[in-house]
This record gives C-alpha cells, sequence and structure tokens, in this order.
C-alpha cells in the first residue's frame, strides 16, 4: 500500500517543484515558454490517454466481449467528457462562454480564474493515477511499472503548471510564499481525487474498463477545451504543436518501457 500512496503523491510532488520556480526565478514567464509548456503537458496527456488509459481498458474488455470490447471504453470516455463538460459549467474559469466570463471579470482576477482553471483539470489527472493504481491493487490487469510510468508522467506535464500559477501572481505583487502556496493548491486536488477514485474502484472492480476510459474522457477534455487553446493563442507559432509532440514522444515512451 505504500508503493500506492508514493505512486499518487508523485504528481502532486511535480505541481509543487514548479510552484517553489517562484523562488528561483525574477521574471515571469514569457508567452513562448508557456505555449511551449502547455504543449508538452498537452501531449503528455494525450498519450497517457490513449496508451495508459483507453488501450488497457479495450483490452480488459476483449477477452469477454469479443468484437464488442470497444464498448466500455466508448462509453467511459463520452461519460468522462461529459462529467468535465458539467465541472466546466459549474466552475467559473478562464474557457467560458463569453457571457458568463464577462460577469465574472470584476469578481475575478485573471490568475485566480487560472488557479481555477488548473485545480479543474487536475481532477482528472488524480482520476487518472488513481484509476491504474486500482488496477494494479485490485487485479485489474495494471502492472506497478505501468502504474508508476503515468504518474511520472503526469508529474513532468505538472511541473510547469504550478510555475504557470505561482510565477503570474508573484509578478502581480504577492508574496513569493503565498504564490508557491497557490501553486501548490493548485495540485493539491490530484492525491486526493487518486485515492478517492482507488476507494471507489475497490466495490466495483468489474467497472476498471469504464473508469480507465472515463479518466481518458475527462483528460481529453482538459486537452481539447483548456490546454491547445493556450497553446495556440495570440500570434500563429508552431512552437506549441512541435512541445505537443515532444510531450506525446516522452509519455509513449515512458508508458511502454516501463508498461
Amino acid at each position: 500500500m505504500n508503493e500506492v500512496i508514493q505512486g499518487v503523491l508523485i504528481p502532486f510532488l511535480g505541481t509543487s517543484l514548479g510552484a517553489a520556480c517562484v523562488f528561483l526565478m525574477k521574471k515571469q514567464l514569457g508567452i513562448s515558454v508557456q505555449r511551449i509548456l502547455t504543449g508538452f503537458a498537452a501531449g503528455v496527456m494525450t498519450a497517457a490517454s490513449v496508451w495508459s488509459l483507453l488501450i488497457p481498458a479495450i483490452e480488459q474488455s476483449g477477452t469477454d466481449m469479443g468484437r464488442l470490447a470497444f464498448l466500455p471504453a466508448a462509453i467511459g470516455f463520452l461519460l468522462g467528457i461529459a462529467f468535465l463538460l458539467l465541472l466546466d459549467r459549474l466552475i467559473p474559469h478562464l474557457h467560458m462562454n463569453s457571457d458568463k466570463a464577462e460577469g465574472l471579470k470584476s469578481k475575478l482576477p485573471k490568475n485566480i480564474m487560472m488557479l481555477l482553471a488548473v485545480t479543474l483539470h487536475n481532477i482528472p489527472e488524480g482520476m487518472a493515477v488513481g484509476v491504474v493504481y486500482a488496477g494494479f491493487l485490485y487485479g485489474g490487469g495494471m502492472s506497478a511499472s505501468g502504474a508508476l510510468a503515468l504518474a511520472l508522467g503526469i508529474a513532468i506535464q505538472n511541473f510547469p503548471e504550478g510555475a504557470i500559477i505561482s510565477m503570474p501572481l508573484k509578478a502581480e505583487g504577492m508574496s513569493k510564499g503565498k504564490a508557491f502556496a497557490a501553486g501548490v493548491i493548485s495540485g493539491a486536488v490530484e492525491p486526493i481525487a487518486a485515492l478517492v477514485t482507488i476507494a471507489a474502484a475497490g466495490f466495483i472492480i468489474p467497472a476498471m474498463p469504464y473508469l480507465l476510459s472515463f479518466a481518458a474522457g475527462a483528460m481529453i477534455y482538459v486537452v481539447v477545451e483548456e490546454l491547445i487553446p493556450e497553446m495556440s493563442a495570440g500570434e500563429h507559432s508552431n512552437i506549441g504543436t512541435v512541445s505537443f509532440a515532444a510531450g506525446f514522444t516522452v509519455m509513449m515512451i515512458l508508458d511502454v518501457a516501463l508498461g
């Protein structure tokens, strides 16, 4: 069990280390740097959704369902999309419909809305780590090394997220300690979501393919709704696309090499 606890804390450590950049860097992250980091994160999450979640979900269903093995993966994936779509409507953050966003501009500073956005998309990341460790714990066909690969991949892409939260807050006058704390808080939801998912999966082991693909759908929603617009915003540049490819490749290598 200690191995599982350590595993679910790895992504949180990535966010915290990124937030600690506020103590080491004097200037706010430039637009190009943010595009690189966001594109890399999007690539990692996309590869993790495919290799660590969707493919295992289909493989687990293959023995019993034959040619219909895609059904649990398809259903879970769409439910994951729907779940994040619901959260997207309930929690105010940057990527909302224009009317709702305009109504909140005077109430919530942009950086606070960014904090909410990052916190929101850390939920499916925590769920993804939780469900693969649940598959390892309860005999769901997941290996410890495969679960570790996903945790490490998400930790890598969490590092820039922590910096993207803490650095702008410091630039706007917040103390380094408070800016660091804000970055850490944005990642605290991940181990909580992971542990809740592990606990729930213990009662519904046959639903593991649905849970895996549910987490994949939620993560892909974040990539399409949050990360791709961020890495493509402003003046045209291919740097986000190149970073996406790099992140995708790193996560693919991790999953295949360790899985």
